[in-house]
């Protein structure tokens, strides 16, 4: 277990991690450095080959309300370009780790707090639930959770949240695929657990690559995309975990990973 500025960061199972965003007071508002500590938190965490999965949380009332406005009211440029820099990183570095990083959803996602959720891999969310991109309603249109949001959800369900601002509800995030599980507020953690649970029964190498092929090949066209996954699957096919895996299913064995 490891506290670092506002962040709580524990080892669950052996083969799991949570990270904990702590500012519940401040409704885990994303200042600038609890940006960097997060990314440092994944970074760290992606490099620590024991852990085969990681989950995201916000304790208090809200999972995350955003950008600490008060850090923006007054930035100057260079101030806003940090900001929005580290805000950057962040997604970037949820992507870049070979971890799948699974959201636990308890209370509102709002702005980058709806791009955290949208930026991690897999979203378990509670019913009590709520997400919105408001920033057009006080004069900063929600531009970098757009990225996250629309590669999400779509272009007309993503400009409905952001031209509008209006909250969704658990039920429509599940629809639109902003999230894959709802359960009710008691269920929330232990539904999450075993998500990140078969997670992790899979061969760590194995789910690495195909995260990284997954997130290579979303954006190209379709031949490039065959043409890139068909050179990922003929190295994954030289993996020893593939060797066990095939091998144990033609056994009729479990494998071992």
């Amino acid at each position: 277990m490891e506290t670092q500025a506002d962040l709580l960061v524990e080892r669950l199972d052996g083969r799991l991690a949570a990270v904990t965003m702590r500012r519940p007071d401040r409704r885990n508002a994303l200042s600038l450095a609890m940006m960097q500590a997060l990314a440092e938190a994944f970074e760290e965490l992606g490099r620590d080959r024991s852990v085969r999965a990681v989950i995201l949380r916000g304790e208090g009332p809200a999972f995350s309300a955003g950008h600490d406005l008060r850090e923006l009211r007054d930035a100057d440029a260079a101030a806003a370009r940090a900001i929005f820099d580290a805000c950057v990183r962040l997604m970037g570095v949820l992507h870049a780790i070979p971890q799948p990083v699974i959201a636990e959803v308890g209370a509102i996602a709002t702005a980058a707090g709806c791009q955290l959720v949208a930026a991690c891999d897999l979203a378990v969310a509670s019913t009590a639930a709520r997400f919105a991109t408001p920033g057009v309603r006080i004069g900063l249109f929600c531009s970098t959770p757009m990225v996250a949001l629309s590669r999400a959800i779509g272009r007309k369900r993503a400009l409905e949240m952001l031209l509008i601002g209006e909250e969704i509800d658990a039920q429509t995030a599940l629809a639109w695929g902003l999230v894959n599980r709802v359960v009710p507020p008691e269920r929330l953690e232990e539904e999450t657990l075993a998500l990140a649970r078969a997670v992790a029964r899979a061969a760590p190498a194995v789910v690495a690559l195909g995260k990284s092929a997954f997130y290579a090949q979303i954006e190209r066209d379709e031949r490039a995309a065959y043409d890139y996954t068909r050179e990922v699957m003929t190295l994954n096919a030289l993996f020893p975990e593939a060797r066990e895996g095939i091998g144990a299913f033609l056994d009729k064995r479990p494998p071992n990973f």
